[in-house]
């Protein structure tokens, strides 16, 4: 506990840094995710093509990589100056959004064709449909796949400690040079990631509760 009492004026910042991360890159994420998912059901066979190798390539390029290349190699463009916050949410949402468009893309997949062919038999476009007719009924059939892709979004966070952001997996390195046990800090690092799942899953139980209703 005195580890933690101690060092108090890092763990609130960090955490706090590690929440409007993960908030804003989550966000993001969902609606990147989502527009690639519409491009790769797409008819048009090049909206499709862009969706896919999007997906292809992010999903198979790791996280770290990622990272190193807005923190590192990006700047030698010098087309932008970045800071690192910002960096740390843009690669989190490149990343994350491949995933989640898998996930919607699984979910419209579930809708039954019929539901298509009836929004068109009442005139409505192909965008009309799929926005207002099988995307909602899509998210509601992989709310808890989405919750599972934003608990790992919210564990990922801690990968831009290594790359100069002032969030939760950096305590334990601020801790050390204190002289304070570095053990202690992790666990209650690891305590309050513990407590923000357990909030990501109730709402996703939430959720689930309200749209079986709805259904």
């Amino acid at each position: 506990m005195d580890v933690l009492l101690d060092n108090l004026d890092l763990f609130g910042p960090f955490f706090l840094t590690t929440i409007e991360l993960f908030l804003i890159a989550g966000a993001c994420s969902l609606v990147l995710g989502t527009i690639l998912a519409m491009l790769r059901v797409s008819p048009v066979p090049v909206l499709r093509a862009i969706g896919t190798t999007y997906v292809t390539i992010l999903r198979n390029t790791p996280l770290t990589l990622v990272f190193a290349f807005l923190v590192f190699a990006y700047p030698l463009l010098d087309i932008v100056k970045i800071d690192y916050f910002p960096t740390a949410a843009v690669a989190l949402t490149i990343y994350t959004s491949a995933f989640i468009c898998e996930v919607v893309r699984s979910g419209i997949n579930t809708v039954p064709l019929g539901q298509a062919e009836a929004g068109r038999a009442l005139g409505l476009s192909s965008g009309q449909i799929l926005g207002g007719i099988v995307l909602p009924q899509a998210l509601r059939s992989v709310v808890p796949p989405l919750v599972s892709m934003l608990i790992a979004l919210l564990k990922n966070t801690t990968i831009a400690s290594g790359f100069s952001v002032a969030e939760a997996g950096a305590i334990r390195q601020y801790v050390s040079e204190r002289g304070d046990n570095q053990m202690i800090a992790l666990l209650w690092v690891a305590l309050g990631f513990i407590i923000l799942v357990s909030v990501l899953s109730l709402v996703q139980r939430s959720l689930e509760k309200r749209w079986s209703v709805a259904r």
